[in-house]
């Protein structure tokens, strides 16, 4: 069974929208450690919404933390301190999907990051880039912090507009492999989620 996490290159680059189409391809469990921000429409909740199969399980965040924060800040906001020992992987006999928050280099707390759940949880990794001003250089900080420490990047998945010069230079760059291309959506529904699954599928199934 794989377990997979998704981290992006930054906040807000769609790192929800491919955990659904992830869990979707692989029929997965899927599971957020630190929710920080809106409890009634959490992460969780959102990707529970998107997909259709029924061998998913979603499973309970370790830390759900009320403030849209920086999860060390969210936490201390409510007089926590974010335990990497309290953050336990879930049982389960399916592939599990793990949803970091924001980007790699996150704090948890005074001293660790998000990264640094990585090692513990022994799993692969699919990146999450966005085309904007800036990217290229968010992109390649990430895959090298990922590179320093030994984990395995899957591949890289390109959400929004598509920018040719920039994804070739990444690519060429890093060497990584790009699993899927998300296009821009006026309205995410069942059926897009399900047809980048099928492609997202067929990639996985190559590497």
């Amino acid at each position: 069974m794989r377990r997979i996490f998704v981290t992006g290159i930054g906040t807000d680059v769609g790192k929800t929208v491919v955990a659904a189409i992830l869990t979707e391809a692989l029929q997965a469990d899927y599971w957020k450690p630190v929710q920080s921000g809106t409890l009634t429409d959490s992460d969780t909740a959102t990707v529970n919404k998107l997909i259709q199969n029924k061998k998913s399980r979603f499973h309970p965040e370790a830390y759900r933390l009320p403030l849209p924060l920086s999860p060390h800040a969210a936490a201390e906001a409510e007089n926590i301190t974010i335990e990497l020992k309290n953050i336990q992987l879930p049982e389960t006999a399916n592939h599990l999907v793990i949803e970091g928050a924001g980007g790699l280099l996150v704090p948890l707390n005074n001293i660790k990051l998000m990264v640094d759940l990585l090692p513990i949880f022994a799993c692969e990794v699919v990146l999450v880039s966005r085309n904007y001003l800036g990217s290229i250089n968010h992109t390649l900080l990430t895959w090298e912090a990922l590179k320093n420490r030994n984990i395995n990047i899957l591949g890289l998945i390109f959400n929004g507009e598509p920018n040719t010069a920039s994804e070739d230079f990444i690519l060429n760059y890093t060497g990584l492999p790009k699993l899927l291309s998300v296009l821009p959506e006026e309205k995410l529904t069942l059926e897009i989620i399900s047809d980048y699954a099928v492609q997202l599928r067929d990639r996985l199934n190559v590497l």
